[in-house]
């Protein structure tokens, strides 16, 4: 019998009794980090990353959670489990899993880039590697991330001297804080959607950001003029956006490196910046691992899945409830 299984509420730890990120609600839930599609309500506790505990009380409310430090190890009926820094987003982690010298690790959602908010991606030897696939083919390779945030802050300060305000969007949690931590607060003053306030608010407390102003009701399109906005992707074309004034929009996504993504979201600025890691990074992670056995989860399963194939791996896709990032090009996170 494997470590862990894939069932109908998620990957589980028959041994432990316990899930990884499991899409339906169960007794004890260890979660890799905050987004919704790894982070569910319905369950009775919750084992997570220590930065990620406030993240997950934002997202879901009065739940049961204890937090452990990355590397800690833990165990749940012999079992031994850790947290460790998957680089995605602040307080996500690769779940480690041993068990009588078995060893799997759960990769959740991963980059390699460091983003200069989350705790640098880290190695984790193991025989088996459960790992997205988001952007899983060849043409996926990203650029040096301080050249895309130079052009976010040449293209703000264009717009700021034109007095013509720069509407910022990304995911509510990881990549609006991500931006923000890159901007220049030199140029011009930062404004924030609610949502996107609110989670930037829950992560001050571990990170040094620029100072924003929440758009409020009585925020005048005067005030806002010139100046720059942080929102989530679903605003755009929202009468939230009416009161904004002369627009610029820019959205930063991995996805903006396709040109129909960026014709379907209709910006006027598509900045090609993910919290997910690239074909290379993908690549060079899981040989650095030292594994044998790959399962491709949630992104171009296949055809990465036969590429690893053809490389030694003995690889297999598997199906999940993951949503491998694809619902940005249509809403916010």
């Amino acid at each position: 019998m494997p470590l862990l299984e894939f069932t109908s509420k998620g990957i589980y730890c028959k041994q432990a009794n316990v899930y990884l990120d499991p899409w339906k609600g169960v007794e004890r839930a260890l979660i890799s980090h905050g987004h919704s599609d790894h982070a569910r309500w319905g369950s009775k506790h919750y084992i997570t990353q220590k930065i990620n505990v406030p993240i997950i009380k934002h997202r879901l409310g009065n739940i049961s959670v204890s937090g452990k430090k990355y590397n800690d190890a833990f165990r749940i009926n012999e079992v031994k489990f850790s947290f460790h820094p998957a680089g995605h987003v602040p307080g996500s982690s690769q779940i480690r899993v041993e068990y009588k010298g078995e060893v799997w690790v759960f990769t959740g959602d991963y980059k390699i880039q460091n983003d200069g908010i989350s705790t640098e991606f880290e190695t984790v030897p193991c025989h088996t590697l459960i790992t997205e696939s988001t952007f899983g083919l060849p043409v996926f390779q990203w650029e040096d991330p301080q050249k895309v945030h130079d052009c976010i802050n040449q293209w703000w300060a264009q717009n700021h001297a034109e007095k013509t305000t720069s509407l910022l969007m990304g995911y509510s949690l990881g990549k609006v804080q991500r931006l923000l931590k890159h901007l220049d607060p030199s140029i011009s003053k930062i404004y924030t959607h609610g949502a996107t306030e609110q989670m930037t608010q829950v992560l001050r407390q571990f990170i040094d950001f620029p100072r924003t102003e929440i758009i409020t009701r009585d925020t005048t399109k005067k005030e806002i003029e010139g100046n720059l906005v942080l929102a989530p992707p679903a605003v755009l074309g929202s009468a939230w956006v009416k009161k904004l004034g002369l627009l610029s929009t820019g959205y930063a996504s991995g996805w903006m490196a396709f040109r129909g993504a960026r014709r379907r979201r209709a910006v006027d600025r598509a900045f090609v910046l993910s919290d997910h890691a690239d074909w290379k990074g993908l690549i060079s992670a899981i040989k650095e691992t030292g594994c044998e056995n790959v399962i491709t989860t949630h992104g171009y399963t296949e055809l990465f899945s036969q590429y690893l194939n053809e490389q030694g791996w003995n690889a297999r896709t598997q199906k999940t409830k993951y949503e491998s990032e694809t619902k940005e090009i249509l809403a916010a996170e």
